[in-house]
């Protein structure tokens, strides 16, 4: 069997999760299914790492930092030719081609467009919410990466049910882990002036993200602790999201407690969640929220949004807070910084948690539903 994956919905220039998604994917699917291979559609600056005679790269087409080309490519080219190179499948991110030539198996991972507050942009809320009401129902395959996302999109779009799969996403356990090299703290300090004992946000600025509530609540720590445990916040503006937090940092007279890291690469996301009291997410909707199991992979505490695909993802495992609630947030971080006993519990279970998510497993539940699609057509389930 023949997969086609395109992986040109990544941003070269900004790069996500989604690229350890797909090299997880392809990488431990290689090992674990010898009779596929794949056919990977990436954009010429796209990274990709895999080198194996049963890969075939194919970068014809423009990655996400041409948007409208890439479009144009992924609803009309990327499938044919697809089929004109013999693949049996096509897996997509978010959407469905226009001109569907083979099954198509799309991964939802946002649901962003449904709520306005998000600001992702009119050209983007109109695309995507036209892509959920006539394109995702033409999908012969669904992953979704948590069971929440899996009933939005049965409510959403009924005549999906019987095409879903919930699969959790995987974890790079050869990187996130709590071993940490002799230098990095010095490394830390060298490259971003920090010192171990900082509270760390991680991700881009998107509204839904809440990063203004995290900072609010941050304000209302005591001056002594907010100098013993800064805020690190690490992460790309989005549509002038810094700006506004940096505002707003200023406006509270906290921006001595408060650092900036900006866009980071990949290599110090483990060494920043190890050196870190506690990880904090405070986003108003996630349908994963793959950095809580990172951070807890490393062995850091995580205070994260009282929402439903927390309580699904950290089994409770983490502190949950309404982020809403200022006072609420504030006191939930000084409990963690100074109640060592409960830091350590939430550390220790949130290590076993994070065992759970690995991409073997990712690899084997996605794959198999694909192999199952492709040779007989059959319904699916939750896997």
């Amino acid at each position: 069997m023949k997969i086609a994956l395109t992986i040109l919905c990544e941003n070269p220039l900004c790069k996500t999760g989604l690229t350890s998604l797909f090299h997880g994917l392809v990488s431990h699917g290689l090992r674990i299914f010898q009779d596929v291979s794949w056919l990977i559609f990436a954009g010429p600056n796209q990274e990709w790492n895999i080198i194996d005679d049963r890969v075939e790269v194919v970068r014809n087409f423009p990655a996400n930092d041409h948007l409208g080309r890439r479009l144009l490519a992924d609803h009309f080219q990327v499938s044919p030719a697809a089929r004109a190179r013999g693949a049996d499948v096509l897996v997509t991110v978010g959407f469905v081609p226009v001109r569907k030539c083979l099954p198509t198996a799309m991964h939802v991972l946002s649901l962003q467009a449904l709520d306005k507050r998000n600001r992702i942009g009119l050209f983007r809320e109109i695309y995507r919410r036209w892509m959920m009401k006539y394109g995702w129902p033409k999908a012969d395959l669904v992953f979704v990466n948590s069971h929440w996302t899996a009933n939005q999109l049965q409510t959403l779009s009924p005549a999906l049910h019987n095409r879903l799969v919930i699969s959790y996403e995987g974890l790079q356990h050869e990187i996130f882990n709590t071993v940490a090299l002799p230098e990095e703290q010095q490394q830390l300090k060298d490259k971003f002036g920090i010192l171990p004992g900082y509270l760390l946000w991680v991700s881009n600025f998107y509204p839904y993200k809440q990063p203004e509530q995290l900072i609010a609540g941050y304000s209302k720590l005591d001056s002594e602790t907010r100098r013993l445990h800064p805020l690190v916040m690490a992460g790309g503006d989005w549509l002038e999201g810094l700006d506004t937090v940096k505002a707003q940092v200023k406006s509270l007279g906290i921006e001595h407690d408060v650092n900036f890291l900006g866009w980071i690469d990949d290599c110090w996301l483990a060494p920043l969640y190890r050196h870190a009291a506690v990880f904090c997410l405070a986003s108003r909707e996630e349908t994963f929220g793959r950095c809580v199991i990172e951070a807890m992979a490393c062995g850091t505490p995580c205070i994260v949004s009282d929402i439903p695909a927390m309580r699904e993802v950290t089994e409770a495992h983490a502190l949950l807070v309404n982020f809403h609630d200022i006072e609420a947030v504030g006191n939930a971080l000084k409990t963690i910084l100074t109640d060592s006993v409960f830091a350590a519990k939430l550390r220790a279970e949130g290590l076993i948690r994070a065992r759970q998510f690995t991409f073997e497993k990712l690899a084997t539940e996605r794959i198999t539903a694909i192999r199952c699609l492709v040779s007989s057509n059959c319904k699916y389930s939750s896997l």
